[in-house]
């Protein structure tokens, strides 16, 4: 930091100088976005001091209306926007604009590739919009004072993007803050008032302060160029889909538009307005921060981020809250837990979920690509609102002609072969391995539909949610299969577990513990064997996949008419038995996707076979 003739001289943090060369040497095709951002940031300090003025009323001065101005001045060649909101100190100027604090904007600048250096899309979607006006600016200029604080205590900011800004004190009698933005040469057409307006009412119509512009051909008279209400405050017939799309890139700056939104009015003892949109496509920030919510009491905005107002399976969705029911303290803040917000928390679910079913039901296509982006999130919900969201699961089968998971569970019930009780699945760690397995021979040989799970959560999703219209969901790992069989499949099992009883004796004490008990299967047409377990252990596909003690309760089941068995069946050298039988677990293990312990013992047991079959070949 330097002092020059009372100015200091400060370098940019290393993220700031980054963000400042995109918008700097980067071309984007909608620059005009920069007067939306600043819009915005205008619009939050006006609903800061509000919230602050709740306990501290002095903070409105001697001027208690609100506005944002914006002016365009030909001849300096500026436009400037002006807010009367909270303004900032010294050391808030410093917070806000010299450094960023936010870590989803470090990873976003690490991981942004070349593509997305020159998306406009992107700005404002990481709390940085107010760098934007380096878009146009050559140089910009930032005049601030805190609400409350003496007029001796104003701040003045100014930068030319470079690496460094200058801060000096300036006197200010208004509270607030207003930017200057000097603009670069070629960029002259930002300052017609008419372009102005048509900017400000196609990004920023949904702001609920009067933004005001000159009036065309009329010095000294302002007009109001918005609609200047908020817009879950208005009917939903009076809003356009154009309306409630500006409103969520207002929320989620150039994410495009919305899939869907559901705009509703909740009366009764906890009467409160949802504006809630389900995005397109999934937010960089979805896995790393809470719900996009804000939440309004009697319009007065109290926070974003709010996650209390919608569960962690909904945290896709972002809106609006607005309740005339929640109590302030004297801090403007919800005191401590409070039924009106689990009742709220509640009904916005229950909301979000009908507008899903509505999709689900009157626009399939829609919903596919829902649930591409946001299925294996959704999922999560199963053990809270387990009917609702089980309408809504969307399955690849073995009926399916593609990837796309696009079967229902209520499509599966449908094509429930005659006297069909239970709804099968597998789960697999991807789908090639699913629609390998040997543990759906039977299921294809028999024509009977098998769901095919693969996201990490449906091992715990099958576990929490046993049944769909009364039909039990059941694994394909789990020995049940047998009750498949056709009366000429179960006498022909018995009969080759009598030829077989002393193979199977001789399997299971070379597997010793690492095996419950080996069984004939008629499961099995084109596999020697596979791995069996209980319902009530299917956990055990977790420790499958890490290697882990597999071995209590599994069962091996082998397929009698196989040429292997036939072969342990004739074999009579121990050493060469026991390879055998290592190699037929390890595949089986294998064939579950799971890790088998020792993989440099497989291959030796597999080349060792291979040699003795070559010699005796």
């Amino acid at each position: 930091m330097r002092v020059e003739a009372g100015r200091e001289r400060i370098g940019f943090q290393a993220e700031v100088v980054q963000l400042l060369d995109l918008m700097i040497h980067s071309r984007y095709s909608r620059k005009e976005i920069f007067l939306r951002e600043l819009i915005s940031n205008a619009s939050d300090a006006v609903d800061r001091l509000r919230l602050e003025a709740l306990s501290e009323p002095g903070l409105y001065e001697d001027e208690s209306g609100f506005r944002i101005r914006v002016v365009s001045n030909s001849d300096a060649r500026t436009i400037t926007v002006a807010d009367t909101g909270i303004g900032m100190d010294r050391q808030e100027v410093i917070e806000n604009i010299g450094t960023i604090a936010r870590s989803g904007t470090r990873e976003f600048l690490k991981t942004m590739n070349g593509e997305q250096r020159r998306d406009a899309n992107l700005i404002g979607q990481f709390g940085v919009g107010f760098y934007s006006a380096f878009m146009v600016a050559e140089r910009v200029t930032l005049t601030t004072r805190r609400a409350g604080r003496p007029a001796s205590e104003g701040v003045r900011w100014e930068s030319d993007g470079r690496g460094e800004y200058t801060l000096e004190a300036v006197e200010r009698h208004q509270r607030g803050t207003e930017v200057v933005l000097y603009l670069r040469e070629g960029e002259d057409q930002l300052l017609r008032r008419s372009w102005l307006r048509t900017i400000i009412q196609t990004y920023s119509d949904h702001i609920s302060l009067p933004i005001l512009v000159a009036a065309e051909g009329e010095e000294g008279r302002e007009e109001t160029v918005n609609q200047a209400s908020a817009l879950w405050a208005r009917p939903e017939s009076e809003i356009s889909e154009q309306e409630y799309a500006e409103f969520y890139r207002h929320l989620v700056p150039n994410r495009g538009d919305p899939l869907a939104h559901v705009h509703t009015r909740i009366e009764g003892d906890h009467e409160c307005t949802l504006l809630l949109f389900i995005p397109a496509r999934p937010p960089f920030e979805l896995w790393h921060q809470p719900h996009g919510i804000e939440l309004y009491v009697r319009r007065v905005f109290i926070e974003d981020y709010a996650e209390h107002l919608l569960p962690h399976y909904l945290r896709f969705v972002v809106g609006v809250v607005d309740s005339p029911a929640l109590p302030l303290n004297a801090c403007g803040e919800i005191p401590g837990p409070y039924n009106v917000l689990q009742d709220i928390r509640s009904k916005a679910a229950k909301k979000v979920l009908d507008r899903l079913k509505e999709l689900a039901s009157d626009e399939p296509e829609k919903y596919a690509s829902f649930w591409r982006q946001f299925g294996s999130v959704l999922k999560e919900g199963i053990g809270d609102y387990r009917e609702e969201i089980a309408w809504l699961l969307r399955f690849t089968s073995t009926r399916s002609t593609s990837d796309t998971a696009d079967v229902s569970l209520a499509d599966y019930v449908g094509r429930l072969k005659e006297g069909q009780e239970t709804i099968y699945y597998l789960i697999a760690p991807d789908l090639a391995s699913a629609k390998g397995s040997p543990l759906l021979e039977i299921f294809r040989r028999k024509e009977i539909e098998v769901l095919l799970l693969g996201d990490s959560v449906d091992t715990w999703m099958v576990n929490v949610f046993e049944e769909f219209e009364g039909r039990k969901l059941q694994s394909v790992v789990t020995r049940g299969a047998e009750e498949l069989e056709d009366e000429a499949e179960k006498q022909a099992r018995e009969v080759a577990a009598a030829a077989l009883a002393g193979l199977v004796r001789r399997l299971e004490s070379v597997l010793g513990d690492k095996v419950q008990e080996v069984r004939l299967s008629s499961r099995l047409t084109d596999s020697p064997a596979c791995l069996l377990v209980t319902h009530s252990e299917l956990k055990f596909i977790q420790n499958l996949r890490t290697a882990g003690d597999i071995s209590t309760k599994v069962v091996l089941a082998i397929n009698p008419a196989h040429p292997v068995l036939q072969h342990l069946a004739d074999e009579v050298d121990d050493a060469r038995f026991s390879a055998w039988v290592a190699v037929l677990y390890d595949q089986a293990v294998l064939a579950l996707g799971g890790e088998i312990q020792e993989p440099a013992a497989y291959v030796t047991h597999l080349n060792d076979l291979l040699v003795a079959l070559v010699q005796e070949g």
